[in-house]
């Protein structure tokens, strides 16, 4: 079996806040185990259900209560970030500053990779977002195939 990755965990200094970041930008789903402060993740359709993987899908993950403070903006990244593969990433971008995210890397066209950018959520966790459409509306699977 390969070493693939099958579950991300955020964690969250108030968590409320950040399912209702992450829903609403998102479409995201939480749900809460018990009485623990521990939300599963589910992140819509195309994620691979269970921890075993399969190739070519995304996966689900969980939310935590933060033991600690909140990274402070501009701080190094302590660990490792999510990037999310989205259809129209200049509106999500526009749309997660809207509801409180801070630009950590603006928007860029990379040829061959795609169109990404990163924002630090409510809580300032860094998270990517990838699109393979660039700017210029042309497909870098497109590209790739030619």
């Amino acid at each position: 079996m390969a070493n693939l990755v099958v579950h991300f965990e955020i964690h969250a200094s108030e968590p409320q806040r950040l399912i209702d970041f992450y829903s609403e930008l998102l479409g995201w789903r939480f749900t809460q185990y018990g009485d623990i402060p521990y939300w599963s993740i589910d992140t819509g359709e195309g994620a691979i259900g269970n921890v075993a993987g399969q190739p070519g899908h995304g996966i689900n993950g969980g939310l935590t209560q933060r033991m600690g403070p909140q990274p402070a903006v501009g701080a190094p990244v302590t660990g490792a970030n999510v990037v999310v593969g989205v259809d129209d990433i200049d509106a999500l971008f526009a749309k997660g500053l809207e509801l409180g995210a801070t630009e950590a890397l603006p928007l860029d066209d990379m040829q061959g990779i795609g169109r990404v950018g990163y924002l630090l959520d409510p809580d300032h966790n860094v998270f990517g977002m990838i699109s393979r459409i660039l700017s210029d509306g042309t497909n870098t699977m497109d590209q790739a195939a030619g």
